[in-house]
Order: C-alpha cells, then structure tokens, then sequence
C-alpha cells in the first residue's frame, strides 16, 4: 500500500533501464526504501547496472523480468510476474525510442516499429495495469509522455505522433480509473539530458532528469494528472499551437 504521505512499498519500472525512469523510482526511494521490480528487454547490457543503481538508491530488494515492448501477447504474464508477491503500489510507464525522425517516415518497417513500442506497447501494458490495480483498488501510474505529443511538428512527426496517442490514452485512462482509487500522472518533458536525447541540439528549456523525477514524485503524491518539464514549457507550446499553420510550418522547429 502507499502510506498516509504518498510512499509506496512496491514499485514496478516498465522500462527497467531507462535513466528518466530509474530517477524517478530514485525518488521515490529518496523518501522510503521499497521493493522495486525493473521490466527490463531481454540481453539488454544495462541491466545490472540498473539493479545496482535501484540498490544503491535503498531499495529493499531489486528484481528484474523480462519485458518486450513489442509482443503484447506476452504482457499479461509480464504483468502477472510483476504482482506476485505483493500489490503493486506504483508503476511506471518510460520505455520508448526516437530514431531517425527522417528515415523514420520513409522506412515503413521502421516506422511500424517506433509505433508498436512507443504507443501500442504503451496501451498494451496501462490497459493491464489499470485493471490490476483497479481490482486492488489504489495505485498510481506515472507515464512519460512529451511535449512533441501536444503539438506534432514536421521535424519529428513519427515519433510526435507516437507520443499524441500514448498522452490521448493515458489521460483519459486517469479519468476512467479516478473511481477506482487509481490515479495517472501524465508527464510532457522537453529536451532531457539522456543518452536518447546525446546527439541532439540542445534546446531551451533543456532539464536534467533527476528535474523530471522530483518533478513527477511530487505532482504524484499531490494527485496531479498532468506536469509539463519544465513546467513553463506549458507556455511555449501554448503559443506553438496558437500559431497559424502557414507560419507554423516556416518555423525551424
């Protein structure tokens, strides 16, 4: 269960390597040491390191599972594995790639690919996640979304896209889960300092992920569906969208 100040005893990683995503549970075990399971793509050479990261960060134990954004059919059992033993109390949803955004548009397989993981991967798994912890009654998920969602620009539109629908699902699935006692927290960073992002121009506003993690551990416990990070980032894509889209498509952006 999460106790009275919003510290959970069990905390599932889907995307048990992803930097944004250990910073988060980091956070969480900044505050008070819990059981950690990291769902993690098999043969991935990150995942020692990210168990010993979750240790050395006070977790009470540090399991990993097998996890393949890409095969639905395998994600009930995924699911299941990560609830035996105890409720899950928080999962975290932060697997997903970039790619190439211009070879991603002309390259079908590719494309189909960055789709299957960052958006049906990502409906595959909250779908089961919210009815577990609909059946239990509580729980909280924690989605990294991105400000590329709320306003698809030509720059990167695949993955813009991927990210539009992923942000549509989890939102609204926040709304359906309210009465259970489950709540969805939403959150559309910009630029973040990862390897995801290494080879990319920095752009204004570019935040640390330990910014996102104290970010998106506070907006939780405070019941918040939706953090933008930074959060003046809000504004900036306020006035992207007001933009007409003869101009908007001139902008080099």
């Amino acid at each position: 269960m999460i106790d009275a100040v919003g510290n959970p005893n069990k905390i599932l990683l889907l995307g048990g390597t992803s930097e944004i995503g250990l910073a988060i549970v980091s956070e969480y075990l900044r505050h008070a040491p819990a059981d950690v399971v990291l769902a993690v793509q098999p043969g991935d050479d990150r995942t020692e390191a990210s168990v010993q990261q979750m240790k050395d960060a006070g977790a009470r134990s540090a399991t990993t599972i097998d996890f393949d954004a890409t095969d639905t059919d395998s994600h009930p059992g995924v699911i299941a594995q990560a609830w035996e033993g105890a409720d899950v109390d928080v999962a975290v949803v932060a697997f997903g790639i970039l790619g190439d955004q211009e070879e991603l548009w002309q390259d079908q397989r590719k494309a189909v690919l960055e789709c299957d993981i960052n958006f049906t991967g990502a409906v595959s798994v909250g779908v089961l996640v919210g009815e577990r912890m609909k059946n239990q009654g509580f729980g909280q998920i924690i989605v990294m979304s991105s400000a590329a969602g709320e306003k698809v620009r030509r720059s990167n539109f695949v993955y813009g896209a991927t990210k539009a629908g992923l942000d549509g699902f989890y939102r609204n699935l926040g709304q359906a889960l309210e009465k259970a006692g489950v709540s969805v927290l939403v959150i559309r960073p910009g630029q973040v300092r990862t390897r995801m992002s290494a080879g990319v121009k920095e752009a204004p506003l570019t935040v640390d992920k330990e910014d996102v993690a104290k970010l998106a551990v506070s907006s939780a416990k405070k019941g918040k569906g939706l953090v933008w990070a930074p959060p003046a980032f809000q504004y900036v894509m306020l006035v992207l969208k007001h933009i007409p889209a003869p101009i908007f498509k001139r902008l080099p952006i």
